[in-house]
């Protein structure tokens, strides 16, 4: 009896890891939600982080700002969780026109992630 390749490419993978480190190739492994989870966790612990400062702190920037932009409309303050629930609608508006873009994948996950921990610093 023969094994899927997708299943055996999902029991071999931790052992091609331990042997190999991350220099496994995508091509050889696919984009599985480990992939996703580890670009976004290296993203947002380390490009972003380094370019655009503490998450709590862009956040409150980007509040400030659209709450200059939409103060006649609003009713109250945007809050730094909401922007990153806005930025997550912003990248599910880009996937409506190609669900194929990892890079939005990836950063929903990295802005789901954030909301999760400033909503825990806003509180």
């Amino acid at each position: 009896m023969s094994i899927p390749r997708k299943q055996l490419k999902e029991e071999l993978e931790p052992t091609m890891r331990m042997l190999l480190g991350d220099e496994i190739e995508e091509e050889e492994m696919g984009k599985n939600r480990e992939h996703f989870l580890r670009e976004a966790e290296e993203l947002i612990n380390g490009p972003r982080a380094e370019d655009y400062g503490p998450a709590l702190l862009n956040h409150e920037r980007i509040a400030t700002i659209w709450n200059v932009l939409l103060r006649k409309k609003l009713l109250r303050q945007i809050t730094p969780t909401e922007v990153t629930a806005m930025m997550i609608g912003l990248k599910l508006a880009r996937l409506a026109e190609d669900m194929h873009k990892d890079d939005s994948w990836v950063d929903i996950i990295g802005y789901a992630a954030l909301g999760g921990e400033i909503s825990n610093d806003e509180s």
